[in-house]
């Protein structure tokens, strides 16, 4: 019998840390809990009222898909609503700002996968 080249994580079994935005993160994927080499999925809850911190990744581009609650997603200056379904694009050096006016719950992916020190701030 071979060992298996398969990697499922269970989201429930992930421990929630807190990233340097503010968000609550639970990764999924990435470096630190399986081989992965070129991106990181992770799930982020934002309680309501909250904001991240505004911020750029100047490596990293960046999705969200909003799975619960409303909130306003700011890109370079530009604002917009956002709900389930929604799938946002973060270009690599673009800053970036969430604030949940529901509780948000959404997933984060990014390529390269999510580092502290891509992560820059004003």
């Amino acid at each position: 019998m071979t060992d298996s080249a398969m990697t499922i994580n269970q989201l429930s079994q992930q421990t929630p840390f807190t990233t340097k935005d503010g968000s609550t993160i639970r990764s999924i994927l990435d470096q630190t809990n399986a081989p992965v080499q070129n991106q990181s999925l992770a799930e982020a809850t934002i309680p309501i009222g909250q904001p991240t911190q505004r911020h750029y990744h100047k490596v990293s581009e960046e999705f969200y898909f909003i799975l619960e609650g409303h909130g306003t997603m700011e890109i370079d200056g530009e604002t917009r609503e956002v709900s389930p379904g929604d799938a946002i694009l973060i270009p690599p050096s673009a800053w970036h700002q969430i604030t949940a006016t529901q509780t948000l719950r959404l997933l984060c992916c990014c390529a390269p996968p999510y580092s502290h020190e891509d992560t820059f701030f004003s």
